[in-house]
């Protein structure tokens, strides 16, 4: 059985925790920055920035309501991503852990295809060595029996890591709680992903891609969801992406 991780955004108070744990772990270098009028810093994910805390805030009659989003990847069950790529194992999936790696391999990839196959948006390019980057669940923690790193750092009890039919239920019986106050609460893609979010609003409003929306994407079809479109779709396309970078 695959593990899987509840984020419960209501409870995340951007103390940015699982942010910086995740790039302390990995040992990402700094990325250079500036103030642009938000609290969300950097501006959005990268190759040196595989968690990102998202800010949202909007008009709630006559004060101002922020949104956190800890954006990551989501560990998906059916690997849109992994249909995209050319080489077999440049994208693996752990059996044991059901966590989404990108290896070395990635290099030979080409990038845009691979990106443009994630319904979340969620690869990104290192410069340097041109692999395609993004969480790994820390599979070297997990393999140790220790928390992911974004876990391990949350004060507030956001996120709950385990097995996925237990933190299935953990999330169905929070869900139930949060609902009480907040009657739009929802769990994002719960079937489909092994990384969770319990939000309090709707999706859109904490970010463009909270959750796999098929709605532009296939009009055709309204009950295929962009994720299964993008599945089906990349694995001819892959091969008219042009040659492999490397």
């Amino acid at each position: 059985m695959p593990k899987a991780i509840l984020i419960d955004t209501t409870r995340c108070t951007a103390c940015r925790g699982c942010q910086v744990g995740c790039k302390e772990w990995k040992n990402y270098p700094a990325v250079a920055t500036k103030q642009r009028g938000t609290h969300q810093n950097p501006p959005d994910l990268g190759p040196y920035n595989v968690k990102l805390v998202r800010f949202s805030e909007h008009q709630d009659g006559d004060s101002v309501k922020w949104l956190f989003f800890p954006d990551a990847c989501r560990h998906c069950l059916e690997v849109p991503c992994k249909s995209g790529a050319e080489l077999e194992d440049s994208i693996i999936v752990d059996k044991e852990t059901g966590a989404v790696i990108y290896t070395e391999k990635t290099a030979k990839e080409n990038f845009e295809t691979i990106k443009s196959s994630c319904p979340y948006d969620i690869p990104r390019l290192d410069p340097k060595t041109r692999r395609i980057v993004k969480c790994d669940m820390c599979i070297d923690r997990v393999k140790k029996n220790l928390l992911p790193m974004c876990v391990k750092s949350c004060a507030m009890g956001a996120m709950t890591f385990g097995e996925r039919s237990d933190i299935l239920k953990i999330a169905a019986e929070r869900l139930v709680a949060v609902q009480k106050e907040n009657p739009k609460a929802q769990l994002c893609d719960m079937e489909n992903v092994n990384v969770i979010y319990l939000v309090a609003e709707a999706p859109s409003k904490y970010h463009k891609f909270a959750v796999a929306d098929a709605s532009d994407a296939m009009k055709g079809d309204p009950g295929m969801t962009r994720q299964q479109m993008l599945a089906g779709k990349f694995a001819p396309l892959r091969k008219l992406a042009g040659p492999a970078q490397g």
